[in-house]
């Protein structure tokens, strides 16, 4: 059966900015490092301890890691926690924080978010940017505090400014969505860029994307490139996308089909979709990669189970081809029904068509065992 009315749908995306939620969850406390763990000896344990029974705050805190960590004595988190709070009751702002954060996710006390809330107030009246920046996602989740996003917004503009980058980002994402402050977009790339100065992959892809989209700063495509290089660089899968896009398009460098390539590669290996159905896509036409039509319907096949419609129409378009899997128009059917039902807009029409153009070419019986599949593989991928 071949239906040449049937075509690969070619995946262009325009880069466009993505706004991303506020992550929700507990930050993590940032104890001593542990590179020495192995060196600790009896001798420098017992004068830690003693200087801690001694009632010295610094001392009685890093006895309290000790316990916490494992370093140098059996992990105790309830010792770890008595130790953090002797030192935290005498105002060691580090001990603070850590039993704020101990509090809030249940490590060597019971979980008490109100609790969790007293501890990092108290250290970030201190100015602690990273108890700042807790206390402004407390106030944006409503964890022991009533939700506020003014009030988070107001902690985490605190963090920013004492340069904890993660406060800079969220205080980024605040504006560009206009949670808990106005919406300015020129806010929020400015509070992107602070992050991104300081290695924080989401905030480069973002502010990469807004240069691309002269979204609060002037479009500057070398710049937008660079920014989203950056991320890609670091391992961000939706970065390693766009700069496929970026590639395949010639946008502020040189056209290069293979580069594109080996870009959406990296992201289609971490799961991202979208890359999944463009380097199906050049597998099927060989752009950039030898032709390959069994490497096109293993990436179609990964993209769709992770619910892209637009590999799933290109399944229909290769199993009614016969074009790298042997010619089955029962599912070639399936798999454009289901793109059809999960489409919307010029794609459901497109997949309304195909179905047409199927409807002419198959029994009825064969439609309905089509249908049949469709439905059961949608129940499976709900």
């Amino acid at each position: 059966m071949n239906i040449s009315s049937l075509r690969f749908r070619i995946w262009r995306l325009v880069l466009s900015v993505a706004v991303l939620s506020i992550t929700v969850g507990h930050g993590h406390a940032q104890q001593p490092a542990r590179a020495s763990d192995s060196t600790i000896s009896p001798d420098d344990f017992r004068s830690i301890r003693d200087a801690a029974e001694r009632g010295d705050a610094a001392s009685q805190f890093k006895l309290g890691v000790r316990y916490a960590t494992g370093q140098g004595v059996s992990i105790d988190e309830s010792l770890a926690a008595a130790w953090i709070r002797k030192s935290a009751e005498q105002g060691f702002v580090d001990a603070q924080f850590n039993l704020g954060l101990m509090y809030a996710d249940g490590n060597g006390v019971a979980q008490n978010s109100e609790q969790a809330l007293v501890w990092l107030r108290k250290a970030a009246d201190q100015g602690d940017g990273r108890a700042e920046s807790n206390l402004g996602l407390m106030y944006a989740n409503g964890s022991g505090v009533q939700q506020d996003a003014g009030e988070a917004a107001r902690w985490y503009r605190k963090a920013a400014d004492h340069g904890e980058r993660t406060a800079q980002f969220t205080l980024g994402l605040m504006y560009a969505a206009g949670d808990g402050v106005a919406h300015d977009a020129a806010q929020a790339a400015s509070w992107f860029r602070k992050a991104a100065e300081q290695d924080h992959v989401l905030a480069q892809y973002n502010l990469g994307l807004m240069y691309m989209n002269a979204d609060g700063v002037t479009r500057d495509v070398p710049q937008a490139v660079q920014w989203i290089h950056k991320a890609a660089d670091a391992g961000d899968p939706k970065a390693q996308f766009a700069m496929g896009v970026v590639y395949a398009n010639g946008t502020g460098v040189t056209k290069d089909d293979v580069q594109a390539v080996a870009w959406y590669r990296k992201a289609a290996e971490q799961g991202l979709p979208d890359a999944q159905t463009n380097l199906g896509t050049r597998y099927a036409s060989g752009q950039g990669v030898p032709q390959d039509p069994a490497q096109a319907m293993t990436w179609f096949t990964k993209a769709a189970d992770h619910g892209d419609m637009s590999a799933a129409f290109n399944l229909g378009v290769m199993y009614a081809n016969g074009t790298g899997v042997v010619a089955d128009p029962i599912e070639a059917y399936k798999w454009i029904d289901i793109a059809s039902r999960r489409a919307s807009g010029d794609d459901q029409k497109r997949g309304a068509a195909a179905l047409q153009t199927l409807h002419g070419a198959l029994t009825a019986a064969q439609v309905i065992e089509g249908e049949k599949r469709a439905r059961e593989w949608l129940e499976q991928h709900r």
